[in-house]
Parts: C-alpha cells; sequence; structure tokens
C-alpha cells in the first residue's frame, strides 16, 4: 500500500509532458528508453534535470537546455541503490568510490553491525592503526558529525546508513561475551534513538560475528523498538545462513512480530555444501511469513562466493574480550586443537566458513593489513599450506597470528548458482555489492577485492537479462532502484518522476558488463554512458569527472537540531 500511495503522489504531480519549451533546464537527456524504476513497461522520451531535481519525464518538445545530451538507444534509469555497500570509511580514504559509480550506484547504505556512530574515544583508538595505514581521521562521534566530515571530504556517491547494533554493544558492553546490565541495555537504546533523530534509517545487526553473536533476542527487539519508534527498519545479516537457517528465520519474524518492524536480511543465501538447493523453500517461508503479515524483505548479490574476514571462519567464542583474546588463544596449543576440531567438524549446527567452503580449497586470500604478507593474495588457503607444507586450518590460525589483530580479507565458495538465481527472480529482493567502493589506482587498490565490489549490478544486466533472460530489465531495475528506495523510507529517490531527486543512470543495454573476475578483480564494469548524482555528471562515457556531488542522506525519523529534545 505504501508503494502504491507513493505511486499516485507522483502522478498527480505530473510527468512534465506539458509544454517545457519556455522552460529552460540545466541537462537534457533526450530520445532515450526511460526505465523509470516502478517496474512498468520502458518507453520512448526525454529527461530533463533542473539543479539537483528531476524536472520533466516523457516527450519533451522544444525544451531548451545547458547541456543537451542524445541518449537514443541507451536505457535512462533512477540511479542505483547499493542496499548494503562498506564504503563508509573508504569514502574518506579515496572520495570517487570509483567501483561504484561505474556501475551505476549513486547512493549506498551502510551499517552492517558495525557503524559510522556512535563512536567512542577508546573505539577510535582500536582503529588508530587503520588511520595511519589508510590516512584518514575519526573526529567524529555521533552521525551528526559523520555527515559534516562527508560533506567537508566530498563524496561521488551518496551514504546513508543504519545504526550498527555492533557498534553500539561495543560502545556499550565493549568486547566481552556477556549480556548488558539493564542499565547499559537501556543505555544502547538511548543511543539509537539518538541517532534515529540524526538521520540513521534503521538498526542493523551481523549476528553471525563476534560480539554480535553474544546479543540475545531480547536484546535485539529492545533495540529494534527503539528504530520502530522513529520510522526505521531491522537489517540483520542472521545469525546462520547454513544448516540452521531455519532457526534464523525464526529469530527474524519474531524480532519483526514483536517489534512490530519492517525486516531486511542481508545478502540472502544459503551456505554451504550441506544446504544447497534449500533456497525455494527458503522463499517459501519468507512468502508465508509475508502472508502472516510481516513485512519481510531482503537483498543479495549475484555471486556464488561470499567475502568476509579470515578470522571469521574461527568460532566465535575464541573472540570473547576481543582480537588480543583470541590471538593468546591461537597461542595455546590445547585451545588451538579444540578450534581446529570445530572447524573440521561444526558440533550442533554451528557454522564454519571453512567447512561450508569445502576446506582449504574454498578459502581465497584477497587482502592482508600487513605489506609483508601481500603475497598472500590472490591465493588459496590450500596453496599456501601446499608451499607451507603445513596443515590448511593450523595456515588460517598462523596467517590471523601474523596480521597481529588486523582484518584479512578472504572469499569463500559457499553457494549455489540455482540458489542464487532462485532469489533472483523473486520481487522482493534487492541488491547489494556488499564492499566498498574502491579503485584500482587508488590507495585500496593495493588490496585485492571481491569481483562484486566492481560489477554487481553490470552483471545482473548483462549476464542474467541479457544472457541468461532470466527476468526482464524493468524487472531488473525496479529491484535496483525503487524497491531498495521504498524500504529505507528515501522517498526522493528510486524513480524518475518530476520532483525526485536526479540521481539518474544511463547505460547501453546491449553493452552493459561485468568485467571483474576472482583473478582479477580490479576491472570497472563497462556499457555505461553518465551518471548523474544530484544533478551533476559524474561518470562521463566510463571517465569519472571532478563532481563529487554525493551526500549524506538522513532517514524519515530526522530531526533537525532545533527541534531535538534536550
Amino acid at each position: 500500500m505504501k508503494r502504491l500511495a507513493w505511486l499516485l503522489v507522483l502522478a498527480a504531480c505530473g510527468t512534465g509532458d506539458g509544454n517545457p519549451a519556455s522552460r529552460g533546464y540545466d541537462v537534457l537527456l533526450a530520445g532515450g528508453w526511460i526505465v523509470d524504476g516502478s517496474g512498468n513497461p520502458r518507453r520512448r522520451g526525454d529527461v530533463a534535470i533542473a539543479g539537483d531535481r528531476i524536472a520533466g519525464v516523457g516527450f519533451l518538445p522544444g525544451a531548451q537546455a545547458r547541456e543537451t545530451l542524445d541518449v537514443s538507444g541507451l536505457v535512462v534509469a533512477p540511479g542505483f541503490i547499493d542496499m548494503m555497500g562498506q564504503s563508509e570509511i573508504n569514502v574518506l580514504i579515496d572520495n570517487r568510490v570509483l567501483s561504484k559509480i561505474t556501475q551505476g550506484v549513486t547512493t549506498e547504505l551502510t551499517g552492517e553491525g558495525g557503524s559510522v556512530a556512535p563512536l567512542t574515544d577508546k573505539l577510535a583508538l582500536d582503529d588508530s592503526d587503520a588511520m595511519k595505514k589508510w590516512h584518514y581521521r575519526e573526529d567524529w562521534r555521533d552521525l551528526d558529525g559523520y555527515i559534516a566530515q562527508l560533506a567537508q571530504h566530498r563524496s561521488a556517491v551518496n551514504i546513508a546508513t543504519f545504526v550498527g547494533a555492533t557498534q553500539v554493544r561495543l560502545a556499550v558492553v565493549g568486547k566481552e561475551n556477556r549480556q548488558p546490565t539493564a542499565p547499559e541495555l537501556a543505555h544502547m537504546v538511548a543511543l539509537v534513538d539518538t541517532l534515529m533523530e540524526q538521520g540513521a534509517l534503521g538498526v542493523w545487526t551481523a549476528l553471525e560475528y563476534a560480539p554480535a553473536s553474544y546479543s540475545t533476542t531480547d536484546e535485539i527487539i529492545a533495540l529494534a523498538k527503539a528504530a520502530r519508534r522513529h520510522g526505521g527498519i531491522y537489517a540483520s545479516h542472521m545469525r546462520n545462513e547454513g544448516i540452521q537457517i531455519d532457526q534464523a528465520l525464526n529469530e527474524l519474524f519474531r524480532i519483526a512480530r514483536e517489534a512490530d518492524i519492517p525486516a531486511e536480511i542481508s545478502h540472502l543465501k544459503v551456505s554451504g555444501r550441506d544446504s544447497w538447493g534449500q533456497m525455494r523453500r527458503v522463499l517459501a517461508r519468507i512468502d508465508s511469513a509475508r502472508a502472516a503479515g510481516l513485512d519481510v524483505t531482503a537483498d543479495q548479490y549475484p555471486y556464488v562466493r561470499a567475502a568476509t574476514a579470515l578470522d571469521a571462519s574461527i568460532p566465535t567464542w575464541a573472540e570473547s574480550g576481543g582480537m588480543d583474546s583470541l590471538l593468546a588463544r591461537l597461542r595455546d596449543p590445547r585451545t588451538r586443537a579444540r578450534l581446529r576440531q570445530e572447524m573440521l567438524r561444526p558440533r550442533g549446527g554451528a557454522e564454519s566458513f571453512f567447512y561450508e567452503a569445502g576446506g582449504g580449497g574454498g578459502v581465497l586470500i584477497t587482502g592482508t593489513f600487513q605489506d609483508s604478507l601481500r603475497y598472500l593474495q590472490g591465493k588459496t588457503i590450500a596453496e599456501i599450506a601446499d608451499a607451507r607444507h603445513a596443515d590448511p586450518v593450523e595456515t588460517v590460525f598462523d596467517i590471523v597470528l601474523a596480521e597481529r589483530g588486523h582484518r584479512t580479507d578472504a572469499v569463500y565458495a559457499v553457494m549455489s548458482e540455482p540458489d542464487v538465481q532462485a532469489a533472483m527472480q523473486t520481487w522482493w529482493v534487492a541488491v547489494n555489492t556488499d564492499f566498498g567502493g574502491v579503485a584500482p589506482d587508488g590507495p585500496l587498490g593495493t588490496q585485492s577485492a571481491h569481483p562484486r565490489a566492481y560489477g554487481t549490478f553490470a552483471r545482473i544486466l548483462g549476464h542474467y537479462v541479457r544472457e541468461l533472460k532470466l527476468f526482464p530489465l524493468e524487472f531488473a531495475v525496479r529491484k535496483m532502484t525503487s524497491l531498495a528506495a521504498l524500504r529505507v523510507g528515501l522517498r526522493d529517490r528510486g524513480l524518475l518522476a518530476p520532483g525526485m531527486a536526479a540521481d539518474i543512470t544511463v547505460f547501453d543495454p546491449n553493452s552493459v558488463a561485468d568485467r571483474a573476475t576472482f583473478e582479477r578483480p580490479h576491472q570497472s564494469s563497462v556499457g555505461f554512458a553518465y551518471v548523474f548524482v544530484n544533478g551533476q555528471k559524474v561518470l562521463d562515457h566510463g571517465t569519472l569527472t571532478a563532481a563529487r556531488p554525493g551526500r549524506g542522506l538522513r532517514g524519515p525519523g530526522y530531526v533537525p537540531p532545533e527541534r531535538r529534545r534536550r
């Protein structure tokens, strides 16, 4: 109903099909195929931009503009919305966010578990090595401060963020495996309230990772209720995506029900060979929950390999107390032997990325923090272990120790293509990259990457739409635009209509394609003619312009500072 009401309001505003000849526009995109993001069939027409807004859509005879671009034969669509990016810090390091712009992304949502706020002096200190390495500063402590910092650095894309439940827990409880006291939980709830008023989109959990994995369902419900008070949603990297996915779904359904909040399943997947083939059953369970009145949707990336930290393959109980505690446990032979057994033969349905990837051959190192370990990038754990004449699990432990508490990035072969396609064909599943913006020639280009960083949206349009004909182009564009915008309350984005923000992507449906591979991930997608962010051209036939018009976007619960409770 919300979607229908929104579209009716836009229809009432008109399409700009009258006589615009007397108006002067800044940009006119003339003669393209308009795919407006609603899912409706494409139509030939023009799109006019005035300032940072769309001023006209349709047949605009005689329109005058400062710049007229002939886009005949090209698709003109709303700018793509990445439902789950990781660029909140990347954009402070390299504000081009090139891998996102070159695949048509104009807005990124972030805040999975960890988020830019709340930030304490202690948490900032934990990031001091990263700040020195990548030359940025965490000078803010709340969302207002981060958005001000973002405005100073300038960005090619818009950034909107959730409150990360992990971040709230770290700020109040710390890294220990324990439950918050009643005063601590009240403090956590108050932080969510504050950040929602500052414009956060909702609360986001990453329950598969420590210390979020130590949270009870009741704790999460309390935070979700706070987000709901301000019109936010609940997003979750669920507690289990493998053989215990049903229990994880049950928890998500309970949170949605008891907090009376819309719920989003982040990077929906069925993980591990023992679970392959279960996606259609999982989708049916979610559809049943929706039919019963729960507002549950999901998002995904179009690849069969997942990416996360190498230490995420180690059972989460070993991280209680933080990374220093984990390193100490890895140095203890008895604890190390126990961890090895649990990684090879997970107990009680617990997930093990190492096991689900089929062992060391399914785990690829993509990024190391220590420059001295960069030679490991692009190699599997099995290859590294063979070269060292060592056991693969012991090799994982040795690399984590050698990184001295810093993140090692890895890719895990845990999904099947039929499951990925089943989710992709579902109308309520949006699109994410689950990766930060990078560039081959930027400071972050020294790290390897998952190809989804550069290729996600182009891969869907080229491989799945054009080559496999899995679904129509209009269906795909809707998943990338209005579905995402509506989900998180970005009411002025996601559709081509007068009055909407002028975030626009123009691409060739016959040539759009991803080029990034696991072997060579730093390759930009092709087929994108223009990308506009807030009315300014940021991409011109594959070349980034000097414009950095991206903004920090606020959620539906935003309250201007002068109106906030004191």
